[in-house]
């Protein structure tokens, strides 16, 4: 009994010396908390909206007032003409654009009705129909506030932009790919270089004329050609199978899965130059990438109903850009000045993690 507890107590030493264990056992639990109960959420919080108000009176002004108010939307664009709209979708992250007909107070006093048009960003049909469900309480609140005895009535007339059919594939796809390209780029390569150290061929690279930067893209250049095919098959896929509209040009979608692809598996590289083991690698490719490009990157659960330092990180994530830079072009047809913002960043992210990839591998090889 005794040479038992003492087995048991060398057991709970061991863990305890081991600071990657502690981390799993302790850590993560927290973190998987905190990320599912602040990101998950299908409720909708400061939305931004596009507004152009044709009336500019004072039960105009009170609509806005109370939508202001209400907490679920943010003006964010005052819009003077309809030409407007479409290019207010295009270039920011605008989710709804209402637009307040020409003497709307009048026809609430005198002929008792008045219409309101909501236009929504069909790309994404769960938060489309999310907020202009909002957008609709809000306005049948606002007509009980009148103060009248029989409230007026205000028709509200929708349309869904870029996706009029209201088709959640139009979201998917885009969301998938994105997934696949990351997770499988990123875990392949992942091992790459930990597999090396567990098998000691390691030592074959250390005595090759070989210099850091040339084996690093040795071995992406299998995976490139691999994922791009993977990246043609689910874009075919998107086309033929789901019938999901191409607006835009193809090569520049094809040139920004590449920069996406790239940046994904340099990600990998980096993640397998600081592991010692295949196990370690994938477990932090799993758990460090997986979670946090489904919950964070806008793919399910809207990014602007999350705590803002949950935002600032999403931020962090190419997998975010990379969406809006797919829909964008397949689905508003938005040529590079559009996304020239989203495209600069993933370079940037990538020409990083290169630098770090090297300079860790340089690290390993000394």
């Amino acid at each position: 009994m005794k040479s038992f507890r003492a087995f048991v107590i060398k057991e709970f030493k061991h863990i305890f010396r081991d600071v990657r264990t502690l981390v799993i056992l302790f850590g993560m639990p927290i973190v998987l908390v905190v990320l599912f109960g602040f990101a998950i959420t299908t409720e909708i919080n400061n939305a931004k909206i596009a507004v152009l108000d044709l009336a500019h009176d004072n039960y105009s002004h009170r609509l806005l007032d109370k939508i202001s108010s209400s907490g679920y939307f943010n003006i964010a664009d005052d819009l003077q003409s309809y030409s407007e709209i479409e290019k207010s979708f295009s270039q920011g992250d605008i989710k709804l654009a209402v637009v307040i007909g020409e003497n709307f107070g009048k026809k609430m006093i005198n002929e008792k009705d008045a219409d309101i048009q909501i236009i929504t960003d069909a790309s994404d049909p769960n938060t489309a129909n999310i907020v202009s469900g909002y957008l609709t309480a809000v306005i049948q609140a606002f007509t009980l506030e009148t103060g009248v005895v029989k409230p007026p009535k205000v028709t509200v007339k929708s349309q869904m932009l870029y996706n009029p059919e209201n088709k959640s594939v139009f979201m998917f796809v885009p969301g998938v790919m994105t997934i696949i390209l990351m997770l499988v780029s990123a875990m392949m390569t992942s091992i790459t270089i930990a597999k090396e150290k567990e098998l000691g061929t390691m030592e074959i690279l250390l005595v090759s004329p070989l210099k850091p930067y040339v084996i690093i893209i040795g071995k992406i250049i299998p995976y490139l050609f691999l994922s791009l095919i993977n990246a043609i098959t689910i874009l075919l896929l998107g086309l033929f199978v789901f019938q999901i509209p191409m607006h835009g040009d193809y090569l520049l979608l094809l040139s920004e899965v590449f920069l996406f692809i790239v940046s994904s598996l340099i990600l990998g590289l980096l993640i397998s130059a600081i592991s010692d083991t295949q196990q370690a690698a994938m477990l932090i490719s799993m758990l460090g990438l997986m979670l946090p490009t489904i919950l964070l990157s806008g793919f399910i659960f809207p990014i602007s109903s999350m705590p803002e330092i949950l935002q600032y990180l999403s931020d962090t994530l190419p997998a975010k850009w990379f969406i809006i830079i797919i829909k964008s072009i397949m689905l508003k047809g938005a040529g590079i000045k559009v996304i020239a913002f989203e495209t600069a960043f993933i370079a940037i992210i990538t020409l990083i993690l290169g630098i770090l990839t090297v300079k860790k591998f340089k690290i390993r090889l000394e």
